[in-house]
């Protein structure tokens, strides 16, 4: 049971980043982090989607982690966009 909600787990996040990669290069607009928080947002999704409704396992509870390093790292991209956009005299 759980090997299935595992893997079920994994290809949704898989198909998610291939289906966001082709999109993002038929729109011209792939950049790294683009991709990275379009997978992000992926990730979330499939977590909360594939999220047992009694008892969590031990592998989903270790995904809080990735989910919080996930985080930390779009408050950085989003940090760094805000500084190019910001005119020079100001930071």
């Amino acid at each position: 049971m759980t090997t299935r909600r595992r893997e079920r787990f994994i290809v949704g996040h898989l198909a998610w980043l291939l289906v966001s990669l082709v999109a993002l290069s038929a729109l011209g607009a792939l950049t790294y982090e683009l991709y990275f928080v379009v997978g992000l947002i992926g990730f979330l999704v499939v977590v909360e989607l594939t999220a047992p409704l009694s008892v969590t396992p031990a592998w989903r509870r270790r995904l809080r982690w990735i989910v919080l390093l996930g985080l930390l790292v779009f408050g950085y991209v989003v940090v760094k966009r805000v500084l190019t956009i910001l005119p020079p005299g100001v930071f």
